[in-house]
């Protein structure tokens, strides 16, 4: 008999690895500076194909991805100012989703335009709220103070990765994962101190210490970047949706290195999702020293990254050739998480969904 199922085990709570993420959080869903003035750019989540839209005064909105009257894909669609005219028979279309019918005959109804989605710019990405959208204006966006502050350098980064959010989130919390990453960042032995729970949040901290030498880059950063310590302190946290990482010296309180991610459903059955983060370092009393080191550091992040990818994609494609999950999972820090992303979740597919269009506005 093959390893204890997590149906088995847990009793019958739903399978995580078909438990979607819900839809009522504010979620990246591009790169800003991809979004061209006057331009569109098509995204999903969870399926649902969404277009953004820069206006002419620089405003980003955000959309169906099709137009109501023969479902012609708005992003291919062209911007006239403020509105946007689908590619194919000119409707037009406001920041709200309305819509205006260059040759409507007289006496017929203006028909009914698309959905609207809350959307904001900031931390360098375009967020939209897929949700409820009356419940927009009461969820903030993740709170990132080392992003916003002079005293820290921040690295952007997306990537499609092929698996279900959960692998991503129990990658970066089980730190005993760094023997993955022992050609790139040398022998580390991570140490778990603590797990904190609370209401939507499970927290893990970890001491790091150097095993071997100190000739790996990726070494020095888990070692908080210094030269005279081979050991540094590593919280690991899900406050859900999102994920947060910290580095910082034994018994010191400002972050050395803080990074934050989200992993966004691309696909209806949740086994694609794109992966956007923010890494930030603090800069050192010659902040130039850091910039002269910052095409190294990006280099070690993103093989780190490309080693992460091939894990949690190998764990997809078991999942999916063994018809269920069969991992045999020991530590309870990852257990509360796993519960955690049931709890916060919904059923795939349960994202939203959109009115029908083609019906009439009533005057």
């Amino acid at each position: 008999m093959h390893g204890t199922l997590h149906s088995e085990r847990r009793g019958n709570e739903p399978d995580l690895r078909r438990t979607g993420l819900s839809p009522d959080h504010w979620y990246p869903l591009a790169v800003a500076k991809d979004v061209k003035k006057g331009r569109t750019l098509g995204v999903s989540f969870a399926g649902d194909t969404i277009v953004l839209v820069r206006t002419e005064s620089n405003r980003v909105y955000a959309l169906e991805d099709r137009c109501a009257h023969r479902q012609m894909p708005l992003s291919c669609g062209v911007v006239t100012g403020e509105l946007l005219k689908c590619c194919y028979h000119a409707w037009t279309y406001n920041d709200q989703g309305r819509c205006a019918v260059p040759y409507l005959p007289k006496g017929v109804a203006m028909p009914r335009g698309v959905r609207a989605y809350p959307s904001r710019e900031a931390y360098g990405f375009i967020f939209v709220f897929p949700g409820n959208p009356a419940l927009a204006e009461t969820v903030a966006l993740p709170a990132l103070p080392a992003v916003d502050s002079s005293a820290y350098k921040t690295m952007r980064f997306h990537r499609e990765v092929a698996c279900h959010y959960s692998f991503m989130h129990e990658n970066l919390m089980d730190m005993n994962h760094q023997f993955l990453h022992r050609r790139v960042t040398g022998k580390i032995k991570p140490t778990h101190l603590a797990t904190r729970k609370s209401a939507g949040v499970v927290e893990v901290d970890y001491r790091f210490e150097l095993a071997d030498g100190r000739t790996h880059l990726g070494s020095r950063l888990m070692a908080a970047g210094r030269s005279d310590t081979n050991a540094g302190m590593m919280t690991v946290a899900t406050r859900y949706p999102y994920q947060f990482l910290q580095l910082r010296r034994l018994r010191a309180e400002d972050a050395l290195l803080s990074m934050w991610a989200a992993y966004v459903p691309v696909d209806r059955a949740q086994r694609l999702n794109r992966t956007f983060g923010l890494l930030s370092i603090r800069k050192p009393k010659i902040p130039a020293l850091l910039d002269l080191s910052w095409p190294a550091i990006r280099y070690f992040t993103e093989r780190v990254f490309a080693e992460d990818r091939f894990a949690v994609e190998a764990e997809q494609r078991a999942y999916d050739s063994q018809g269920g999950d069969w991992n045999q999972e020991i530590l309870p820090f990852i257990l509360d998480l796993r519960d955690l992303l049931i709890t916060g979740g919904v059923p795939i597919g349960a994202t939203a969904a959109p009115e029908p269009a083609g019906m009439a506005q009533r005057a």
